[in-house]
């Protein structure tokens, strides 16, 4: 250790990583933090976390840099300890990275969820998951509806996506499709709003979590957190319903912080059942009640449609997938590849021979990923290489199975048909039963 304060590096994702430096580690003198390092998202290292957030303790920022070069940084910055900030980590992963940090001669370290929870006057319930692609957004649109029929004013806050200009996004107020251009987001940001932007609600994101919570306890009732990325939640929940995938069952027990998420669940609903096989749901609700006995366990489906199916039966198509699911998520498809199934495509055409850019890149990175296009798009130059990539392959329609509309975006010369999706509970409380238990525990039923 060097004097008497510990250096540190903080290695994320851009959200968490910031996250925890606001809350935890910004106005402490017992720590330095020297630097972050960025995973996952493609094109956001390099960059630097601003004087301005970052306070008068960093009068330069704090440099972020590729996680590769965590060996190097931690010997030339005399690193104390690394600190894991960010998610959707298999605990192979999160052995892997703390060996590198140890033989690098850091510490390493993992902050309680309880220690950068922020506390709210406001009542909160949390929708979270055990990995992406699990079907969270669905559970969460399913909750607000509840919740917009009891009369409450609710206000959305979304796990953060910072990937552009920091100093601009340290609070986003979403009220219209329009706020999407003031803001810059990219497809993936898109793909979570839209949801409650259709819905009539505000949704608020952004890097600083103590404003952007200050507003939302302006503006609402009641508190929705719907965490991204498998992460756990930023505002401690008065309630929290927790998603697993029953086509990836043990993930449950097997990830970071999924586990995490399980255990502190008041309710879980194991998602795609229908799809998954009973030997597979049975594995996953065995592994929740002996972590979280307590849990309520719902069973439920994704009950998936599109626009129009004409245009898919017979036909060669490309399919678009949620881009997080497929690559880091771990997910081989989605909704899109279920859809082009269920209406009778003739042939999912196979993108690589066709990929360009950072296309081709996710599809060699991630070679679990199955006959789909994953919907990348965090810059210009990402968004332009899915429109190449798209307007290339040799289909008659593309289907989208991304939850934002994205084809307003896309410049192709072939029809493009939008899937939707709906929560349908099966066994178990329905997702009205969970709220009515939320709203009494708050006092509000």
């Amino acid at each position: 250790m060097v004097g008497l304060v510990k250096r540190v590096i903080i290695i994320g994702a851009a959200g968490r990583d910031f996250h925890n430096f606001l809350v935890y580690f910004k106005d402490n003198p017992e720590y330095e933090v020297v630097a972050f390092t960025a995973t996952q998202i493609p094109g956001i290292e390099r960059r630097r976390f601003p004087p301005e957030l970052a306070g008068p303790r960093y009068p330069q920022g704090i440099p972020i840099y590729p996680e590769s070069e965590l060996p190097r940084l931690i010997k030339e910055l005399k690193v104390d300890e690394v600190v894991l900030s960010y998610s959707d980590l298999t605990y192979n992963d999160v052995g892997r990275i703390a060996s590198t940090a140890l033989s690098a001669g850091a510490s390493f370290k993992l902050l309680s969820p309880f220690d950068t929870a922020l506390r709210s006057f406001k009542p909160v319930i949390a929708v979270t998951a055990v990995r992406t692609g699990a079907g969270k957004s669905t559970v969460s649109r399913a909750v607000v509806r509840e919740l917009i029929k009891t009369g409450l004013k609710v206000v959305p806050i979304r796990h953060p996506m910072p990937y552009g200009d920091l100093v601009k996004s340290v609070v986003q107020v979403f009220r219209t499709e329009s706020d999407f251009d003031k803001y810059g987001i990219t497809v993936e940001e898109r793909e979570e709003y839209e949801q409650y932007i259709r819905l009539g609600l505000p949704v608020l994101a952004g890097v600083d979590y103590g404003r952007i919570l200050l507003e939302a306890e302006k503006m609402g009732d009641v508190i929705l957190w719907d965490g991204g990325n498998n992460d756990c939640p930023f505002i401690r929940p008065d309630y929290m319903i927790t998603v697993a995938d029953a086509m990836r069952p043990g993930q449950e027990v097997s990830s970071y912080p999924g586990e995490v998420n399980a255990r502190l669940a008041d309710a879980v609903v194991v998602n795609k059942v229908s799809r998954a096989g009973r030997e597979n749901v049975e594995k996953v609700v065995s592994n929740v009640r002996k972590i979280n006995p307590k849990a309520k366990v719902v069973l439920a489906d994704m009950e998936v449609t599109v626009d129009r199916p004409e245009l898919i039966k017979g036909k060669k198509v490309a399919v678009v997938e949620d881009s997080p699911s497929v690559t880091h998520g771990g997910l081989p498809y989605g909704a899109g590849y279920v859809a082009a199934e269920k209406y009778g495509a003739a042939e999912i055409v196979d993108p690589r021979p066709y990929a360009v850019g950072i296309i081709k890149t996710m599809l060699e990175e991630y070679p679990h990923m199955g006959s789909v296009v994953p919907s990348t798009g965090y810059t210009p130059e990402q968004l332009r290489d899915l429109n190449e990539t798209l307007r290339r392959m040799d289909v008659d329609v593309v289907v989208l199975g991304t939850p934002a509309d994205i084809s307003k975006l896309l410049s192709i010369d072939v029809p493009i048909v939008k899937v939707s999706w709906e929560l349908k509970v099966l066994e178990g409380p329905t997702i009205e039963d969970l709220v009515k238990e939320f709203l009494t525990r708050v006092g509000l039923k």
